[in-house]
């Protein structure tokens, strides 16, 4: 067993014993500080924890009780697994000149956040995916992690990554990897246009090709691109996810994605990742607002000095999203002010492919849905107007090629019309958005579709009873 940065006479000292059983970790961080000499920047670089965190930890401000970091102070500090209440680590007995077996949970919390690790966890992943069932694929809708389980668990993408090990000699050149980043960019594209989660086992399958390659030694550039290619493939798989309403299963290739984008030293994209994990707890089934801006933070600050216009701007929509969300108009305002300020700066070309599809439609889109939001949580003459005003742009900048977002558009603007009582808008609207929907298999289209619903009950004409009809028509199929 390799020793770790604490040494066995400090490990056995009988107040640092008692600390780490209670899981007292102010108590237990502060004696290791003491008398283990370990700076908090130390602490942290080993536990994969910002320093402000093990600062926040040691002052008793924050309490440590998500599993996932529990198992990353042992593994970093090298803390036997009894100590904690924990099993026996790994590495306590594991040989180390053999590769480490793939251990823990799916999710990966509990890895460390090194390249060989997001190479296991990708390989695991990818194996059970796609032999799983549909009785064991609809567990994957079960509730997802939030609150200091999560948060916690995507502290350590502010860390440096570490270098990775040395294995068998791969033979991929700058040929075989552009074709990979093509293929790549192929299916991130049509997720984007169409939605749902038809072509998801195919990411999948890449995803398990790309994991496969890099268990071989391969040329420093090349095994950099190949972790970002694993990054896209694993952030479209989780996309597909959860469009598909497989919430679990979209959160779990998030965090892959998250750490390959760490091994790849992509910090833009992986920005984009957080921003996505934060998209996904301000849905109706999750509404965890608070959880989503300290995930817009954490990309905020990991993406200092890289991301461009476009990327900034795409992270002050979520900052504004979950303003709206909280119900506080002037903080939405403000950020959604800064974001379309950020993207004036922005210029064609000069940033990754996959932050393209955010200009002034997709601004105005996002900006429009948020003020729908707060118009149906109950103020409709405030929100609704400026809502459709906002969608209307969007709707006309976009048109049909980008099916998902068109429909979703066409949802909106129906709703604005429902809201404002302009029923012969909303007749019109809701037909052009059924229409539209007809053309994406995602769910998230068809969730939107069924709100329009509510709206045509109390109401019997003609009409009305054909949007009706139509609307369950969709929702059938």
């Amino acid at each position: 067993m390799q020793q770790g940065p604490v040494k066995p006479e400090v490990l056995k000292r009988e107040d640092l014993r008692h600390a780490l059983a209670e899981h007292d970790f102010a108590s237990a961080f502060a004696l290791l500080k003491k008398w283990a000499g370990l700076s908090q920047n130390k602490i942290g670089s080993a536990c994969q924890l910002s320093p402000g965190k093990v600062s926040l930890i040691i002052s008793g401000k924050h309490q440590v009780t998500a599993y996932g970091v529990i198992a990353r102070i042992a593994d970093g500090l090298r803390i036997p697994g009894h100590m904690l209440g924990l099993a026996a680590r790994p590495w306590e007995t594991a040989d180390e000149t053999e590769e480490p077996k793939p251990t823990g949970p799916v999710d990966g919390t509990a890895a460390p956040w090194t390249p060989a690790a997001a190479v296991q966890l990708a390989a695991r992943m990818t194996r059970t995916d796609l032999v799983m069932d549909r009785r064991t694929a609809s567990r994957s809708i079960a509730t997802i992690t939030v609150g200091a389980a999560l948060l916690d668990g995507v502290e350590g993408w502010l860390q440096p990554p570490v270098a990775g090990e040395r294995r068998r000699v791969g033979r991929l050149g700058n040929r075989e990897v552009e074709q990979l980043e093509e293929i790549a960019r192929l299916m991130r594209q049509w997720d984007r246009q169409h939605g749902g989660g038809l072509r998801r086992r195919a990411v999948v399958g890449q995803l398990a090709e790309v994991a496969d390659a890099l268990r071989e030694h391969q040329a420093e550039d090349i095994e950099r691109r190949l972790y970002c290619v694993m990054a896209d493939l694993a952030g479209t798989a989780a996309g597909m996810a959860w469009d598909s309403g497989m919430h679990r299963t979209a959160q779990d290739y998030y965090r892959l994605a998250l750490r390959a984008a760490h091994a790849g030293e992509d910090r833009a994209f992986g920005a984009n990742i957080l921003a996505a994990m934060a998209r996904q707890m301000l849905y109706r089934d999750q509404d965890r607002p608070q959880d989503a801006l300290e995930l817009v933070r954490l990309a905020q600050t990991g993406s200092r000095g890289v991301a461009g216009p476009r990327v900034r701007a795409m992270l002050l929509t979520r900052e504004a999203w979950a303003y709206a969300s909280c119900g506080r108009y002037g903080a939405f305002r403000r950020a959604t002010d800064e974001a379309a300020e950020a993207l004036a700066d922005a210029r064609d070309g000069e940033e990754p492919y996959w932050i393209d599809y955010f200009g002034a439609a997709e601004l105005a889109g996002v900006t429009g849905a948020r003020l729908l939001d707060m118009a149906r949580a109950g103020d409709a003459g405030r929100y609704a107007e400026a809502a459709a005003e906002k969608i209307r742009t969007a709707v006309e900048a976009r048109g049909p090629k980008a099916a998902r977002s068109h429909a979703l558009d066409w949802g909106g603007l129906a709703e604005c019309s429902w809201l404002l009582g302009d029923t012969r808008s909303a007749l019109e609207q809701t037909h052009q958005a059924i229409d539209a929907a007809g053309l994406t298999q995602s769910t998230q289209v068809r969730t939107k579709i069924s709100r329009l619903y509510p709206y045509t009950v109390a109401l019997s004409s003609g009409q009305v009873r054909e949007a009706r009809h139509r609307i369950r028509e969709l929702l059938s199929t």
